[in-house]
Formats: C-alpha cells, sequence, structure tokens
C-alpha cells in the first residue's frame, strides 16, 4: 500500500500536466477529459502530500535527489526552449511545402497576383454555420502570401443582411472585394479563386484578335478537337477580350487589338491581307503565329522577312511503347526551354507538340531584329522531308537531307522599329510556334501546353507579370476530418498515448527502483 501512494505523485503529476495541456489547447474546463484529469490528479497529489510529506522532506537532501532535481531542471529547460520556438515560429510564421506534388503550395502565378496588390482584398466565405475547412484554408494560404488579404466566415443563416447585400444565392460562396469592385466565386478552388483575383486587380481588358476566313478552327467551336474554345476560355480568364477578326472585309488591323493570333489557315492569306499585317507589325504591333500542319499555308515569305525560317517537314521522335519496343511518333513532347527568354524564364515542364513543323532563326537576319528560340525537342527527334511517307506509309528514317534533334519548333521575334528605318518609337513582336494542334481543345489541357500558349500571348502584350505556371483545378489527395474525428485524432495522438507511455515508463522505472 505505501508503495503505491508514494507512486500516487508521479501519477497525479503525470495527471495534472496533461489535464493543463489540454485545457491550453481546447480552452475548455468543462472538456471531460480535462476536468478528469485535474482532479484525479490533485487527488493523487493530496494523498500522496498527505501520506508522504515528511518522507519527501527528507529525501530533498539525498544527493540522488539533487541529480533528479538536476534533471528536472534540464527537462524544464528543454520545455522553455520549445515554447521559446513555438512563440517565435507564431510571430515569424514560414511555410515548408514537402508533399511531392505541393499540394499545400499556391501556385506561382497566384503568387504574383497577390504581390501586385495595392490595397486590401477582403474575402467574405458564406459556407453553412460559417465552416468550410477546405476554403477555410485555402483563402488564409493566400493571406498568408499577402497581408492585403483580409477573410471573414459568416454564417448565412445569422448574418441574412449581408446575403442580401453581396447577391449570395449559394452555399460555399466566396464575396471577394478589391476597391471598387467585387465579385461572387462559387469555385472554391485555387484556380476560381485566382481567376476572379485576376479580373478584380486587372483594370482594363485588352483585345485579342483571331483572323477567320482562311479555314482556321473556330474560337467558338466547343466540341471538335481541332476548335479553338478552350483557348478563347483561357484568354478570357486572364481579362482577355477575344474575337474573330475577317480581315478581308477591312482596310486594317483594328487600332484598339493588343495582339493578333494566326492560328492554322488551311488556305493562303490574300495580298490585302498580307500587306495589312505587315503594316500592322511594322506599327509594333504584336503577332503569335500558330502554323497549320505539313501542307497548309505556313506565311514563309512574310515570316522570312522578320527572320523566322519554317520548315517543310515534321517533326518525329521515338516513343517507347511496353512490350512493343521504340516506334515513330508525330506528337514530340519538348521540355528544353530558352532561359533567357521572358516566356520560358523558369519554365521546366514538359509541353506537347502534335504534327509540329521545325521554326528556327533564319540564316540571315535583319540589324535591329533578334530571333530566340524558345522550344525544342529531344535529342532522338529528327526533322523529317519525307513527310508524304510518314502520312501514307507510317515510316520514317533519319537520312542525311533530315536534320537531327533537338529541334526548335517555336521562336521569339523582337524588332527595334528604328533601326530598322522605321520612324516609329518602340518594337514590334512576334511568335512563331510550329503548329497550331498544341493549342486546341485537345491538347491545350495536356501537360503544361496552356501556360505556354498563355505566356506567349502575356509577353506579347507587354504584360510579362503575368508570366508563370497557373493554378491546377486537379490537386493530389487529402484526408477531410469532421470536427469530432479531428478531436478525436487530437486526444489519442498528442495526449493519452504519450500519457500511456509515460506513466507506462515511469511504472517500470519505480517499480525496478
Amino acid at each position: 500500500m505505501s508503495k503505491l501512494l508514494e507512486f500516487s505523485g508521479l501519477a497525479g503529476a503525470v495527471l495534472t500536466l496533461f489535464g493543463l495541456i489540454a485545457f491550453f489547447f481546447t480552452e475548455s474546463a468543462a472538456d471531460p477529459y480535462v476536468l478528469t484529469h485535474l482532479i484525479l490528479g490533485v487527488l493523487f497529489l493530496g494523498a500522496y502530500f498527505w501520506t508522504q510529506g515528511r518522507n519527501l522532506l527528507g529525501s530533498l537532501s539525498r544527493r540522488s535527489t539533487r541529480y533528479g532535481l538536476h534533471s528536472g531542471l534540464y527537462s524544464l529547460l528543454l520545455v522553455g526552449i520549445l515554447v521559446l520556438v513555438n512563440f517565435l515560429n507564431g510571430r515569424y510564421h514560414y511555410r515548408w511545402d514537402l508533399t511531392e506534388m505541393k499540394v499545400f503550395s499556391l501556385s506561382p502565378q497566384t503568387v504574383k497576383v497577390l504581390g501586385q496588390l495595392k490595397q486590401d482584398l477582403e474575402i467574405y466565405g458564406f459556407f453553412e454555420r460559417g465552416e468550410n475547412t477546405r476554403a477555410s484554408d485555402l483563402v488564409k494560404s493566400y493571406a498568408y502570401h499577402s497581408k492585403q488579404v483580409k477573410f471573414t466566415a459568416v454564417d448565412p443563416d445569422r448574418h441574412p443582411e449581408m446575403v442580401k447585400q453581396f447577391k449570395v444565392q449559394q452555399l460555399n460562396t466566396l464575396h471577394l472585394r478589391y476597391g471598387q469592385e467585387s465579385m461572387n466565386v462559387t469555385e472554391t478552388t485555387e484556380e476560381g479563386i485566382t481567376k476572379a483575383l485576376i479580373k478584380l486587380t486587372k483594370a482594363t481588358k485588352k483585345n485579342i484578335l483571331f483572323l477567320t476566313g482562311h479555314g482556321e478552327p473556330k474560337i467558338e467551336d466547343r466540341e471538335a478537337p481541332q476548335g479553338f474554345a478552350a483557348a478563347k476560355e483561357a484568354l478570357e480568364n486572364e481579362n482577355y477580350q477575344v474575337r474573330e477578326l475577317l480581315l478581308s472585309t477591312q482596310e486594317k488591323v483594328p487600332a484598339d487589338s493588343s495582339a493578333l493570333i494566326i492560328a492554322a489557315p488551311e488556305r493562303s492569306l490574300v495580298g490585302h491581307e498580307v500587306a495589312a499585317i505587315e503594316s500592322y507589325v511594322k506599327n509594333g504591333g504584336r503577332l503569335l503565329v500558330m502554323l497549320p500542319s505539313p501542307g497548309g499555308d505556313t506565311m514563309k515569305n512574310f515570316l522570312a522577312t522578320w527572320g523566322v525560317e519554317v520548315g517543310e517537314d515534321i517533326v518525329v521522335d521515338q516513343v517507347i511503347r511496353l512490350f512493343a519496343g521504340p516506334s515513330l511518333g508525330v506528337e514530340p513532347i519538348a521540355e528544353t526551354y530558352s532561359p533567357a527568354h521572358p516566356i520560358t524564364r523558369g519554365f521546366k515542364e514538359r509541353t506537347l507538340f502534335p504534327l509540329v513543323r521545325s521554326v528556327e532563326e533564319a540564316k540571315s537576319v535583319k540589324d535591329g531584329v533578334e530571333v530566340t528560340s524558345l522550344v525544342k525537342t529531344g535529342a532522338t527527334s529528327w526533322a523529317e522531308k519525307d513527310v508524304n511517307g510518314v502520312f501514307k506509309q507510317g515510316k520514317a528514317a533519319l537520312g542525311p537531307e533530315d536534320k537531327q534533334g533537338p529541334i526548335s519548333i517555336g521562336v521569339a521575334v523582337s524588332a527595334n522599329l528604328k533601326k530598322l528605318g522605321i520612324e516609329k518609337e518602340g518594337d514590334a513582336k512576334i511568335v512563331v510556334l510550329g503548329t497550331a494542334a498544341f493549342a486546341n481543345n485537345r491538347s491545350i489541357g495536356n501537360f503544361f501546353n496552356r501556360d505556354l500558349f498563355l505566356n506567349a500571348v502575356n509577353w506579347l502584350v507587354g504584360q510579362e507579370e503575368m508570366i508563370s505556371i497557373r493554378a491546377r483545378s486537379v490537386r493530389a489527395s487529402r484526408v477531410q476530418l469532421t470536427g469530432s474525428e479531428g478531436a478525436m485524432v487530437f486526444y489519442l495522438s498528442f495526449l493519452i498515448l504519450p500519457e500511456i507511455l509515460l506513466i507506462s515508463g515511469l511504472a517500470v522505472w519505480w517499480r525496478r527502483r
């Protein structure tokens, strides 16, 4: 009995300690765990001091007691250091995302947009009972990267006046307010929030025109794989206004055009149209040319005057298929980019280019014109001159007339107008890509095609701050716990299991002693 009373002091101290820890985190004195531990801890300590108080005073003079006190002081010092580290962490907060797919990190584009906020961004989350852990954690990630972000969770049942004021029509809606502009967002993902944020923070919209009238893919066509509706939607998400341009019925490219896109014309442009495009570029225009598959109009002569050489070929690469060995592929994957050009600086992701032809710097380039190769295929690829053999016979082999990879399949042109003898300030910009298929409905969602396409447009119109890797709607899976499940995990992992181990260890030590 005396041994149990002696051990009751240690057990009481442990129970009291864990009861206080639980109270510190739960902030609830009525919590059953807190009440039970504090009551039992006080009872055990009271029994120990009532029966063993004199022995405790006598043991203080022993050498073993002094060593024990030293160990206790060292333990308290360690706890103090941990408390200090926790305090510094709260004061100077920093996050490390150790997941392979960076599940808990915002995309580089989102971080860039947040860095450009010039005033407070107020975000109100309308959730059932004011709770939505996933959406709240996501918005808090925005607030972590910018002190301008202010977040408030709202219970619609308690604040119907705010529901009416912000015109909220369904639960799990975020209301964003930036200056005089505001917007409701029902897609509570990073992609949805960042799209809305871009639209709120951009003061003016720029006009992107798609040339039409020559068999180009339609920007409203969502059904056909070769349509460009997905590309149009991607541009509109970046706050661009997109429309078609029938240049054959107009005298010139409209003056309000921020950039003109020519995507896979099947028929040749007439002389009037080429002259209008030439005049547009020489007046500081921005042009994106995405070439058709081999055999279509390539605008070779026009591009040659700007230092771009378009090959009459198709880039072929070897594809390794499981149990079948290497085979020919006409959809090469590119992962080599120019580190010096703004479009591809820091771009290390893969892109897919179906039916692509070679595009490179011409052998002779005018003074004032700078041509940069943006993207190249792999070393196992080559530019095949026998295009008919590839399509009709499905065969190709690297011959003496073919060019061994890496093959340049996209270039960017910057032209100083003054140096070209044009009496106009500024420069002209052109981007030429060896295929339009990489940005159609079928392919723009593959790998990072969309990012490369949008980066090219952003560079052309002078919005280099928007060049980045964008948010993905598909994220790695994660576990969502309810409040009771989260509390159970907390008690088991943080309190109960360590407590059982500590008491068991002390019991073994006491028995051996």
